[in-house]
């Protein structure tokens, strides 16, 4: 990119409005976040049991 387009991005993004995040979005957040965890507790615990030789 060029100088002159990486200013005009800039401009651009200073002139849009602030948007605060809607209430889904912030529960869809939250269980993406909530789900990752849960599934990487269950993939170390799987991991330790059923392939120890590593550990």
């Amino acid at each position: 990119m060029t100088d002159a387009n990486e200013t005009k991005i800039k401009d651009e993004i200073e002139k849009m409005e602030y948007e605060p995040l809607l209430p889904i979005e912030k529960k869809l957040i939250a269980w993406s976040l909530i789900l990752g965890g849960v599934l990487l507790v269950v993939l170390i615990w799987i991991s330790y049991t059923f392939f120890p030789a590593g550990h």
